[in-house]
């Protein structure tokens, strides 16, 4: 162990994420740091809030550094705990979209890479956002949020108690693809006011969500500004986006005529009957308020 080893964390695990693999993945993590003589406290909760209360607490305590063990939904949760104490944060993917992984180049498939890379990386300043949602709670996040059609397919997979992992996700895109409409919007980038029906409107600290989605694609979470990508409301939506979704995939969809691009230090998100998503979970009611936060966490990378 050499002697910029980080030597306490507070570790945060998740076995519900992606579909069980925080589970299988905890163990590992939390044998390897024994192995290596750190101290560790370990945090898991009952809920999100009661494990966002914990890892908070834990964070308190003065560790090196928080490991966030699972999904881009449970860094969420100890993303708040990091800004709020400026303890750094690492993470060990163990999620479905790991898009946070993705975005420092950290490996994917290897735990013990991961864990090295919690005890022995560089902890550098990351931009957040933060969204306030309609009932005036603000929470952080570091990849995208977004509202519109993923909203409500996530709504609807929340909702939903069969069938189970993926296949439940797959079956609340084809109810909410089949009776999909543009809603009308307005969203304010900084002074610019965009009004008009709208399918999805997404604002990137970072490119990507979903598993690599790279739908705000020049994101600079180094830059102090928040990137917005529109997909306006065309004529016939179920025969149309079939045209611009699979390319979200490569970042091209942005030149398609139907999407806009935008950026600004403050983005506002309004209509009626609709949830805000950040870093995959639910933000709450809109409208909603984003703001960058430049350099509001110390995120450890490789």
């Amino acid at each position: 162990m050499t002697s910029d080893t980080r030597r306490r964390l507070a570790v945060l695990t998740n076995p519900n994420a992606g579909h069980g693999k925080g589970k299988s993945a905890a163990a590992p993590v939390l044998d390897l740091l024994e192995r290596r003589g750190v101290e560790v406290e370990h945090v898991t909760g009952t809920s999100r809030e009661d494990a966002a209360a914990k890892i908070l607490t834990a964070a308190q305590n003065g560790p090196d550094a928080i490991l966030s063990v699972g999904g881009d939904g449970t860094h969420g949760v100890a993303l708040q705990a990091a800004v709020a104490t400026g303890v750094p944060l690492a993470i060990v993917p163990a999620g479905t979209g790991n898009d946070l992984a993705r975005v420092i180049d950290l490996p994917l498939k290897s735990v013990e890479q991961a864990v090295e890379v919690a005890l022995t990386g560089k902890a550098q300043a990351y931009d957040v956002g933060r969204v306030t949602t309609a009932d005036g709670a603000s929470r952080y996040f570091v990849t995208v949020a977004m509202a519109g059609f993923d909203s409500l397919v996530a709504d609807r997979n929340n909702a939903m108690s069969w069938p189970n992992g993926r296949a439940r996700y797959v079956v609340a895109i084809g109810v909410e693809y089949a009776q999909l409409k543009p809603r009308q919007f307005r969203v304010v980038v900084d002074d610019e006011v965009i009004d008009g029906p709208m399918i999805l409107a997404a604002v990137g600290n970072t490119r990507s969500y979903g598993g690599d989605m790279k739908i705000c694609p020049d994101a600079d979470p180094h830059d102090g500004q928040l990137d917005v990508t529109i997909i306006h409301g065309v004529r016939y939506p179920r025969l149309q986006l079939p045209a611009i979704l699979p390319k979200v995939f490569s970042g091209a969809h942005v030149k398609h005529p139907a999407v806009s691009t935008h950026r600004g230090r403050r983005i506002e998100l309004i209509t009626p009957d609709m949830n805000a998503y950040a870093d995959g979970d639910c933000a709450g009611s809109l409208p909603a308020v984003i703001e960058a936060v430049p350099a509001g966490l110390s995120l450890i990378t490789p």
